[in-house]
């Protein structure tokens, strides 16, 4: 058994090397920005590379090692201000991301999630909205 596990660690570096933990990033849909703000810009974008992996990629949440609350048919989004102050200011194991998204797209962020996944809140929050919130 141990000679199993010296190989494997032994081939840990070569794998880096070859640009194996690159491929493990990229298959897992990961992308880098600049500093400590996101790049996306559509509210699509934004969830599928920041919310997704805790609120699951069709909103329906998790449990593990913390509690994903879902945001399929959820209706706590209801009012567009209630998701604009989560996202800028965080709640209980959810980060704030305030700092590290403009009040565009907090919004698009906000509208694409009271838009999908079963909810169906038609009016739009705005940047502005998102501003008067910080």
């Amino acid at each position: 058994m141990k000679n199993h596990i010296v190989r494997g660690l032994a081939a840990f570096p070569l794998m880096a090397l070859l640009g194996a933990s690159a491929a493990f990033a990229d298959s897992a849909g990961v992308t880098f920005s600049e500093g400590r703000t996101f790049s996306e810009q559509s509210g699509e974008e934004i969830y599928t590379h920041v919310c997704a992996a805790c609120h699951m990629d069709k909103g329906q949440g998790a449990v593990g090692a913390g509690h994903y609350p879902a945001l399929a048919k959820n209706e706590n989004l209801v009012s567009a201000g209630y998701p604009i102050y989560i996202v800028l200011h965080g709640q209980k194991g959810m980060p704030p991301f305030g700092d590290m998204m403009s009040d565009d797209q907090v919004a698009a962020v906000v509208n694409y999630v009271r838009t999908h996944f079963g909810n169906d809140y038609q009016d739009a929050a705005t940047a502005q909205d998102v501003k008067d919130s910080r």
